[in-house]
């Protein structure tokens, strides 16, 4: 396996290359279906050009701390207008996600169209700037300049509107959400190629996700953005500094606070049992409950407290499900939660983008026994803070042709525009329109199914899970649940066939540093 041993220093990023990449298969002539093999690093050198391109943030922007915070404070309401539809699903231990598709009107789109698959950041949703800004893009027609992707974007339990309908939430390190996610979006897209993508939180989720599958995973590819990667090491780093205790790290747990509060009394009561569905399969865990109900009550008794405090009190018990958690403390939920020490397991094309002034991630992998496999790129700019690159956008004729190609109406009330947009856009048709997916990911995870009750589950999951984990809590699956069902959310109607629409623009709720 190579390790990255080959780095490249240009312009204002600093990337790093396996030393012995991957040889990709590549589509040779029209619909022949030829295959052709080349270095990752080759290809990527020459269809991802936006990455040797200088990032350059605009004079007033000039940190990551004045960066990170123009993430939080800036005006996007008026930039990358997003609308979806939502689609509730029930999963089998009672919890609730919500998926949020993109482009609405999907008729005429090929089946085979690839399917852009994206998780956000801490507490966030699919109403935030940073995914709106990719998705506006690589959604939009061919016709339009855009790459006519389809994409759904999977809201956290809790989040942007989702009610919460299970004692737990979610957590750096619980990758089942999204598993279970998966099984209804390839039963919905059987023929597409689902392209990953995650934002910080949602990132360092993915990679989870993607090594725990390796050649199995549903994903052919991902594209890790701000990755927190070694959760407790830059923690600690967050915790030595004073804007980084005070600012960063108390205001992303007084989101976590917000969503505690807004769900507290389901998280002490039953959830109720939707009537379009069987009761869930998952028998009540008094003891576990009682877990959650004393690491809620703890919670919500701190006072301003940091991430690491909610966390320890928190988190470690309740964001995820037995065997795993509850765990003692922040610390061992830490050491299982980070994804840099699985980065070896990956087996997907990588693209990982973090940027060296970060002010909530010090740390990023980059050496050989750290990585160690042969399908990951990591880049570091030189700037952009946390999920920001702002920079002042190009005059029209200054662009080169693939940003022209793909680019559109994309900025903000200061006139900015993000750096990571173009190159995002350039790995995404690298691998769906240029890899040999069939020879690239021959295997994209086993079949799904549904079953008698119409739970919709995958072939063989539990007994896998059974035999890893012991009694583990419970069976994997989903059904999708009316919208009229939902108690809560942030939907802008329902329309007769009962599909709800959520426009990206308007659903934020209130927080300091939410997505993050």
């Amino acid at each position: 396996m190579g390790g990255l041993l080959s780095k490249t220093v240009i312009g204002s990023s600093d990337i790093f290359f396996p030393e012995d990449p991957l040889q990709v298969p590549l589509r040779t002539g029209f619909n022949q279906g030829g295959t052709e093999n080349k270095s990752l690093r080759k290809v990527v050198e020459e269809r991802c050009p936006s990455l040797w391109k200088p990032f350059k943030p605009v004079w007033w922007l000039y940190n990551g701390h004045m960066q990170t915070l123009y993430v939080v404070l800036g005006n996007f309401k008026d930039v990358d207008k997003v609308v979806y539809e939502r689609t509730y699903l029930r999963l089998m231990d009672g919890g609730t996600l919500g998926l949020d598709f993109t482009p609405v009107d999907q008729s005429g789109i090929p089946d085979e169209t690839p399917v852009l698959v994206v998780l956000t950041g801490l507490t966030g949703g699919s109403y935030e700037a940073y995914i709106r800004s990719i998705l506006t893009s690589a959604c939009r027609p061919t016709s339009e300049g855009g790459l006519g992707y389809r994409a759904v974007v999977v809201n956290f339990r809790g989040c942007a509107g989702i009610p919460l309908t299970s004692k737990q939430l979610y957590s750096a390190g619980y990758t089942d959400d999204i598993r279970v996610a998966l099984m209804h979006i390839v039963k919905r897209y059987p023929k597409a190629p689902l392209l990953g993508m995650g934002f910080s939180l949602g990132a360092n989720v993915l990679v989870r996700y993607l090594a725990e599958e390796g050649d199995k995973s549903r994903l052919v590819s991902g594209c890790a953005l701000g990755c927190p990667w070694d959760v407790a090491k830059n923690n600690d780093a967050l915790e030595e500094s004073f804007l980084g205790r005070n600012v960063y790290s108390k205001g992303m747990a007084s989101n976590l606070i917000r969503i505690l509060n807004n769900h507290a009394s389901r998280l002490r009561s039953p959830p109720p049992q939707s009537p379009s569905a069987p009761p869930t399969p998952v028998k009540p865990n008094p003891v576990h409950d009682a877990v959650v109900l004393e690491a809620l009550n703890k919670a919500l008794s701190l006072r301003s407290p940091t991430l690491e405090q909610f966390d320890d009190a928190f988190t470690s018990k309740a964001g995820g499900a037995p065997p795993v958690l509850p765990l003692a403390s922040s610390k061992e939920y830490y050491a299982w939660a980070s994804s840099h020490y699985v980065l070896p397991k990956v087996k997907r094309p990588l693209l990982v983008i973090n940027a060296n002034d970060d002010p909530v991630v010090k740390y990023v992998p980059t050496r050989p026994e750290e990585v160690e496999n042969n399908s990951t790129i990591v880049v570091i700019t030189h700037g952009g803070g946390h999920l920001g690159w702002f920079e002042v956008a190009e005059a029209e004729g200054e662009k080169d042709g693939a940003a022209a190609a793909s680019s559109g109406p994309s900025l903000d009330s200061s006139g900015l525009t993000r750096w990571i947009k173009q190159p995002v856009l350039e790995w995404l048709r690298l691998v769906a329109e240029e890899f040999a997916l069939s020879s690239l990911a021959p295997d994209r995870g086993r079949p799904v199914y549904e079953d008698a009750d119409g739970w919709t589950r995958e072939v063989g999951l539990d007994e896998r899970r059974k035999e890893k984990d012991g009694d583990v809590w419970g069976p994997l699956g989903c059904r999708v649940i009316p919208a009229h069902e939902v108690e809560e959310g942030v939907v802008q109607g329902e329309n007769a066939k009962g599909e709800t629409r959520v426009d990206g623009t308007r659903t934020k709720t209130n927080g300091v540093f939410q997505g993050l």
